[in-house]
């Protein structure tokens, strides 16, 4: 379960990264417009935060995109 949940985190850090650059918004821009704190993206960026569904919510509001499309695979 463990391994499961981490691998979940690294597909959405990659995600929540790719997407925010895409949208050339760095994360400070992010967090403003999601009403989040900039150190709380980078955690999320990095795989080592577990963030609620309102703040994957939140982030895909900003970033245009529905949640799901957060934990889909790219590679």
């Amino acid at each position: 379960m463990q391994k499961r949940m981490e691998q979940v985190c690294k597909i959405l850090a990659g995600n929540v990264k790719a997407l925010r650059l895409g949208c050339a918004l760095s994360q400070e821009e992010l967090a403003f417009r999601a009403d989040l704190d900039r150190t709380y993206i980078s955690q999320i960026e990095r795989g080592i935060s577990n963030p609620s569904v309102l703040v994957l919510v939140k982030i895909s509001k900003v970033l245009g995109t529905d949640i799901q499309e957060l934990f889909i695979k790219k590679h």
